[in-house]
C-alpha cells in the first residue's frame, strides 16, 4: 500500500508580504538611526555652545582674566584704576564691578564687534571697566585710540552710538526678568566731538521698568582728572525689551556670583 506524504505550501503572495513587511522594518530602523545621528551632529555645535556660555566666568572672574598686552596697555589700565571715579565707586559696596567682554566664552569672542574687533591697540587697547548698581545704573570707562576716527582726529559717532548702545542695553538688563533683551529704540543727540586718544567715561542709569521693557538714559563724557563731570560728548535714550523666548537662553550677562568691590 502507497504511502504519501502530503507538504503544505506557502502561497506565493503569503511570502511576498513577508518578505515586504522585513524590508519596511528595515528601512524604518535605518531611517531613525541616521536621523537621529544627522540631528545629534546638527545639534552638537549649538549644545556645546550653551554649556559654554553656561560656565562663562562671573564678574569678579572677569577682573582677574585681564592681563596687559604691552606697557601701553598697562598704563592705560593703571590710570583707568586709580582714577578718583574708579576709586569712589570701589569704596561703595553697592557697586559691584566687571570687565564683562572677557566673560564672553573665548569660542564667541573673537565674533563680537565690542569685544573683539573693536579691541585691541589704536582702537580700545584696553577692555572697559565696568561699574554696575544693580537695577538702578552704570558707569563704564574707557580708553578711545587713534584708530577709530570719523573726521582726522575726531573719534567717529558710530562708534560713540555703539558704546551707548551696549552700556545702555546691560545698565537695563539687570532690571529685567531673565537679564537680557534687544534695543527697540535708542535716540542719540551729539554735544561736542570727542577727540581721539581720550579717556572717557559713560554713564547710564534707568528711568522706568514695565514687566520686560526697561528705559534708559545715558551720556559720554570726557574723563578728567577727578571724580567731577567732564566735558559732555553724546547722551541717549533707549527703549529695552526682553525677547519671550529669553527664558530658555544662558544668562551670560546675569551678575554671576555678586561681588561688593572693596
Amino acid at each position: 500500500m502507497e504511502t504519501r506524504t502530503t507538504r503544505s505550501h506557502a502561497s506565493p503572495s503569503s511570502s511576498l508580504r513577508r518578505a515586504r513587511f522585513r524590508r519596511i522594518i528595515t528601512i524604518s530602523a535605518f531611517s531613525i538611526f541616521f536621523t537621529s545621528a544627522g540631528f545629534l551632529l546638527a545639534t552638537a555645535p549649538a549644545i556645546a555652545s550653551i554649556v559654554t556660555l553656561m560656565s562663562c566666568p562671573t564678574d569678579a572672574e572677569s577682573i582677574a582674566l585681564y592681563h596687559t598686552a604691552d606697557e601701553a596697555a598697562a598704563g592705560i589700565n593703571e590710570y583707568i584704576n586709580s582714577h578718583p571715579l574708579s576709586r569712589s565707586l570701589h569704596a561703595n559696596p553697592a557697586w559691584t564691578e566687571s570687565r564683562p567682554h572677557l566673560r564672553y566664552p573665548e569660542s564667541q569672542r573673537k565674533h563680537s564687534l565690542t569685544a573683539a574687533t573693536l579691541i585691541g591697540p589704536g582702537r580700545i587697547p584696553v577692555p572697559p571697566l565696568v561699574f554696575l548698581e544693580e537695577g538702578k545704573s552704570l558707569v563704564s570707562i574707557s580708553y578711545l585710540s587713534t584708530d577709530l576716527c570719523g573726521h582726522v582726529g575726531i573719534i567717529h559717532g558710530g562708534l560713540l552710538a555703539t558704546l551707548l548702545d551696549e552700556g545702555l542695553a546691560r545698565c537695563g538688563f539687570s532690571a529685567l526678568p531673565n537679564k537680557i533683551g534687544v534695543t527697540a529704540n535708542l535716540n542719540i543727540h551729539y554735544r561736542d566731538p570727542a577727540p581721539a586718544g581720550s579717556y572717557v567715561v559713560l554713564k547710564a542709569e534707568m528711568t522706568k521698568v514695565e514687566g520686560r521693557k526697561v528705559w534708559v538714559k545715558g551720556r559720554i563724557e570726557l574723563l578728567g582728572d577727578t571724580a567731577e563731570p567732564g566735558k559732555l560728548l553724546v547722551e541717549a535714550e533707549g527703549l529695552f525689551i526682553e525677547p519671550r523666548y529669553a527664558k530658555s537662553l544662558p544668562k551670560l550677562f546675569a551678575n554671576q556670583t555678586k561681588r561688593t568691590v572693596s
